[in-house]
C-alpha cells in the first residue's frame, strides 16, 4: 500500500470509528427514552393498524418537536400511510399517506 493511500485509509477509518461511537451514544440515549413511554411499541402498532385498517411495515420511537412519539408505517392495499401515535396514551395524532414510500417500493 502506498504511504498516501495508507494515510487516507487510516483517516477514513478513524473518522468512521469516531462517528460510530458518537452515533452509538446518541442511539443508546434514544433507546433508553422508550422506558418513559406509557404504551409499548406493540400497542402503538396495533393502534396504527386498527386506525388505518392495514398492516404495519415499520415502526420507530422518535423525538419530534419536543415530544417522543411512535411513527408507524402502515400499508393498506397500494397505500403507504405514516401514522403518528402518542406515546403517552396511544391516541392517533396524525395519519398521512406517503406516496414517496409507495413510489419508492415500485422502483426497487
Amino acid at each position: 500500500m502506498k504511504p498516501t493511500l495508507y494515510v487516507a485509509a487510516v483517516a477514513v477509518l478513524s473518522a468512521t470509528a469516531v462517528g460510530g461511537v458518537y452515533a452509538a451514544k446518541s442511539t443508546d440515549n434514544d433507546a433508553l427514552a422508550i422506558n418513559d413511554a406509557q404504551i409499548s411499541l406493540t400497542q402503538a402498532v396495533i393502534a396504527a393498524e386498527q386506525h388505518v385498517g392495514g398492516r404495519a411495515s415499520r415502526a420507530e420511537y422518535e423525538h419530534h418537536k419536543g415530544q417522543w412519539l411512535f411513527d408507524v408505517e402502515v400499508v393498506k392495499g397500494r397505500q403507504v400511510i405514516d401514522v403518528t401515535v402518542n406515546a403517552n396514551n396511544g391516541t392517533i395524532i396524525a395519519a398521512v399517506e406517503d406516496p414517496a414510500d409507495r413510489d419508492h417500493d415500485r422502483d426497487d
